[in-house]
């Protein structure tokens, strides 16, 4: 299952996590804290959580075990997660594109994926920040929890236990990238459905169709029919 460390306190497990892998030699070491300071989330972005409410988790993976585009990873990722919070809740639990996990139509996980050396080893460093029991979001207007979204309080402990020994299991035992494509859209948040976007600043409707092995995601817009999108040149606005 690989190691699980613990800090009662810290800014970032993701940057925290470079310290634990100078001593230890696993393919699979996390570190969680219920306390993260400076959470950081995609492209700059921070991870704002309350103190002994949420989860904060890195996992790091050594490189040269995983066989798949940076893009693929990140979707194999997701997949992993929201089959846990899945199997754990017994909802139907949805990837917003690329990365972000929704229950309910509120945001509940958040993921970062980075790529780090240390100590001649190349390492996937995936964090994640899961809300579980916090009660109010007064600040973040599309976030939710698991104890908002479902009203079951889960254990911050055996809740960490269990999501560190099925995301070990499930990076041990990666399906092929066209298997991993498929699992990342069939549970893609909107897809097929008429939303509202954004693009500089204009808003019309549109259709999510799918995500690609590019990591781009193809949207059918009312005014310029099927296009294709990197994160940040689009919105979807809830």
């Amino acid at each position: 299952m690989g190691q699980l460390f613990y800090l009662k306190e810290c800014s970032s497990t993701n940057d925290e996590i470079s310290k634990f892998l100078l001593y230890e030699n696993s393919d699979f070491i996390a570190l969680h804290t219920f306390n993260q300071t400076k959470g950081r989330g995609q492209y700059g972005n921070t991870w704002a959580a309350v103190a002994g409410k949420n989860i904060a988790y890195t996992l790091a993976v050594k490189a040269q075990s995983i066989l798949l585009s940076d893009f693929i990873f990140n979707y194999y990722t997701a997949v992993a997660i929201r089959d846990f919070l899945a199997n754990l809740t017994d909802h139907d639990v949805k990837i917003k594109w690329p990365n972000d996990i929704i229950l309910k139509n509120k945001k509940i996980v958040g993921i970062l994926i980075e790529k780090k050396k240390v100590n001649q080893n190349n390492y996937f460093i995936i964090g994640a920040g899961f809300n579980v029991l916090q009660d109010h979001f007064d600040e973040i207007s599309h976030a939710g929890s698991l104890l908002t979204q479902t009203g079951q309080a889960y254990h911050l402990d055996e809740f960490v236990l269990n999501l560190h020994e099925y995301l070990s299991e499930k990076l041990k035992n990666i399906p092929s990238e066209e298997e991993i494509i498929e699992q990342f859209n069939r549970n893609l948040y909107r897809r097929n459905e008429i939303s509202v976007f954004e693009i500089e600043k204009e808003r019309q409707n549109g259709i999510i169709r799918n995500a690609d092995e590019k990591g781009e995601l193809w949207i059918e817009l009312e005014r310029y029919g099927l296009q294709s999108f990197y994160h940040k040149e689009i919105r979807l606005l809830y």
